[in-house]
């Protein structure tokens, strides 16, 4: 299992996971490279919602999804909110999101569906994208899981989901844990710790990790270890291990973009969509 950066036909590039089946689910990864954004939102930004050019941000939106084969107003996508809720997307949500971002299904991180050819869409600038295949049932699942998501357990919790509403199961689950901030660059203190301590206190030696004087949490981990608690084979979870932060040409990172002082940056998307 591995996750990799493929070029395609119209000069993206799309990062995709190996071990997803691709007689089943097409997904993809987007980088910041190749769109119409201009600076702090160079180039590709595929989020409304963070004072760039809405033009700019529709025709990068474009470019990207039909580079999957998809047009702007099959997407449906959340007005993501560092939560819990979990909702379960159908033909009805075709296009929520895709041009207005008022129009988005509201406070949501993470959705679900087992409807062919509807993709779900979420943005990320360091917080991880978790994709789910439930090859056995043909269901997809996407979540965000930031500091709080994660302490949350958002990523067990949208698998638990799909348990109800598709009968998936955890030990016929692929997960894909894609690229966001890494240990190496995720120094937190105060709230984060205490929380982390709270949600993990089993886990607590393995997830925050003390260097230099300071104190850096690993959040693939986190996500890993809560998926291993309800039933997740390990060997079913592929962790991209490519830290947002340190990879800056390639993807938006927020922290990055604060160490430059710069207040605003640009957002990748994760997108999974079955196939018919």
């Amino acid at each position: 299992m591995s996750y990799f950066l493929k070029r395609t036909e119209n000069n993206l590039w799309h990062g995709k996971f190996s071990n997803f089946p691709e007689d089943l689910v097409t997904h993809a990864v987007s980088t910041r490279i190749d769109g119409a954004s201009k600076p702090p939102f160079d180039s590709l930004n595929l989020a409304l919602h963070v004072g760039d050019e809405p033009e700019n941000v529709i025709a990068n939106r474009k470019k990207f999804v039909q580079s999957l084969g998809f047009d702007i107003t099959d997407i449906v996508t959340p007005n993501q909110v560092h939560g819990e809720k979990i909702f379960r997307v159908d033909e009805n949500y075709r296009g929520c999101g895709c041009m207005n971002y008022a129009d988005s299904i509201p406070e949501t991180d993470a959705l679900i569906t087992d409807t062919p050819e509807l993709p779900l869409m979420l943005c990320f600038a360091d917080c991880v994208p978790i994709f789910f295949v439930d090859v056995e049932n043909s269901a997809i699942g996407l979540a965000h899981g930031g500091w709080r998501g994660t302490f949350k357990k958002i990523a067990a919790k949208t698998l638990l989901k799909m348990g109800d509403k598709f009968g998936t199961r955890p030990e016929n689950c692929l997960i894909g844990i894609a690229p966001s901030i890494g240990a190496c660059c995720y120094e937190v203190g105060g709230e984060v710790l205490d929380k982390c301590k709270e949600a993990f206190p089993k886990n607590v030696d393995e997830l925050l990790i003390e260097r230099d004087g300071k104190i850096f949490l690993d959040l693939w981990r986190a996500n890993v270890v809560q998926l291993l608690e309800i039933g997740v084979p390990e060997e079913n979870i592929d962790v991209a291990g490519e830290c947002t932060c340190c990879n800056v040409g390639w993807y938006f990172s927020y922290r990055a973009a604060h160490k430059k002082n710069l207040d605003r940056t640009g957002r990748i998307a994760a997108l999974i969509a079955l196939k018919a």
